[in-house]
């Protein structure tokens, strides 16, 4: 697999999983010296315009990953278009992505699991611990795309 130049993470709201990993990807990515555009969005419309939650700003302040300028939007048809990647952080947002991206005329993004158990924990009705353990989990699955991508570089 090539180095993708466009990623765009997807989880249900937009405001936990899928833009912490915006903000990690893109840290790592510029820290690696790896010009990719990325993006995040959520599968539903729940929290359009918001920024993330208050709980994975303060976690990813602490981790040294910049996410309060980030604002919550919907995946929308063009997405299928723009991103060479789009990775979702559970099979339900995998199997939503399927749906939705059926209805495009020649898609040419290709749908990936974030992780490959399928599973990135949503920490939404948890407390911090949750989201400390969400960025554990989203820092090691980044750092292992960034050694595959490097791999072919």
């Amino acid at each position: 697999m090539i180095t993708p130049k466009s990623i765009l993470f997807v989880c249900l709201g937009n405001i936990c999983r899928s833009p912490s990993a915006e903000g990690v990807m893109r840290a790592k990515c510029k820290q690696a010296g790896l010009d990719i555009t990325i993006d995040s969005a959520g599968t539903a419309d729940y929290h359009i315009g918001e920024q993330p939650d208050s709980r994975a700003i303060a976690v990813g302040k602490q981790l040294g990953y910049q996410l309060e300028n980030l604002q919550a939007r919907q995946v929308k048809p063009d997405d299928f278009h723009q991103f060479d990647i789009i990775f979702a952080m559970d099979d339900s947002n995998l199997a939503n992505l399927q749906k939705l991206q059926a209805a495009v005329v020649q898609p040419t993004a290709k749908l990936l699991s974030f992780d490959p158990s399928g599973q990135i924990a949503d920490p939404y009705y948890g407390d911090k611990n949750d989201f400390v353990k969400m960025f554990d989990h989203i820092i090691k699955v980044t750092d292992n795309w960034l050694k595959l991508w490097q791999s072919y570089s």
